[in-house]
């Protein structure tokens, strides 16, 4: 198995951006999906976040797209040919800059789009023309909506963290958006666990894919600590304070199962432990903008949101 970046004769342009970024030796995870995907072979890979992902679906992706490269300014000649979707802003936003790190000695151009900002912007990024778009569903469908962007000369799409965007509820516009597609593509699905449901997704839109795992199926990363309490419901709140407080927590995530529970576990935080840190009291990922309604204090902009904040509010009131 091919170990070192010099191994795989990518175009000096790509090597140099490689060299400059201090990559020598591949991850596990880019030894084994690189070489795949520069065959053009569809990919199912298995590899938690801080693996490596990004090149080892963009490397690839863009020395087969150098067949394209041109430096004309016409937007005609610079058509999406990579689509790469995430489920959050933040992550698309990370991507998006290492494409750009790993293409900037190329011609092929790349641009991001995700909710929660002025659309303005991004839709004259693409009127410009871009070989590879990083996109969120939500937002990326409004754009298709809108004209803004035509994704019929798309020859890769990749689906990262694709196991969070189904968690969110993405399934239907990931639909709607592989649809827009050409159905002769190479498509390459990445996820830190393979569920039934990303099973039933790699095989409605993978074609013979090559399954890559760097890490025990559904295994979780080898740096959390995990520990199981087994209580009684009613002494659940008990514990959690008691944990909180022994350990001297200053942060900390707590996930519960309902809206319901989660404000009032919030307003109980608030009259039990008038010393701790305030407690913020969230819901999922708005599946529009992509964002986060997780705020220091229950205010949030995501209109998709409001009814829920709301509620926040309310919980938050026992404080004043």
């Amino acid at each position: 198995m091919t170990q070192s970046f010099s191994e795989l004769s990518l175009s000096p342009a790509i090597e140099r951006a490689v060299a400059e970024m201090g990559y020598a030796t591949m991850t596990p995870i880019q030894a084994q999906a690189i070489p795949v995907v520069l065959q053009g072979r569809d990919v199912m890979g298995a590899a938690q976040t801080g693996t490596g992902k990004t090149a080892a679906f963009t490397l690839p992706l863009l020395q087969r797209m150098l067949k394209h490269e041109n430096a004309s300014t016409s937007p005609a000649r610079h058509p999406v040919r990579a689509l790469v979707l995430l489920p959050t802003r933040e992550l698309a936003d990370q991507v998006a800059e290492q494409v750009k790190l790993y293409a900037k000695y190329t011609n092929l151009r790349s641009t991001v789009v995700f909710g929660g900002m002025d659309m303005k912007p991004q839709t004259a990024e693409l009127k410009k023309g871009v070989e590879v778009l990083v996109a969120t569903p939500g937002r990326l469908l409004d754009h298709i909506e809108a004209k803004n962007c035509v994704l019929n000369q798309v020859e890769y799409v990749v689906l990262d963290e694709a196991d969070r965007m189904l968690d969110i509820g993405f399934l239907p516009d990931l639909q709607r958006i592989l649809s827009y597609l050409p159905k002769q593509r190479t498509t390459l699905l990445f996820s830190a666990t393979f569920s039934p449901e990303i099973k039933r997704l790699a095989n409605s839109y993978l074609q013979d894919p090559v399954t890559i795992e760097v890490a025990r199926s559904n295994a979780t990363a080898s740096t959390v600590e995990q520990h199981f309490y087994r209580v009684e419901d009613d002494d659940k709140r008990g514990i959690l304070k008691q944990i909180l407080r022994e350990r001297g927590l200053k942060q900390a995530f707590v996930f519960v199962n309902s809206k319901l529970g989660c404000a009032r576990l919030a307003r109980w935080t608030c009259w039990s432990a008038p010393t701790w840190p305030r407690a913020a009291w969230t819901s999922r990922t708005c599946r529009r903008c992509s964002t986060s309604t997780s705020r220091s204090t229950p205010r949030t902009t995501c209109t998709a949101s409001a009814a829920l904040a709301a509620q926040a509010l309310r919980a938050w009131r026992c404080r004043s």
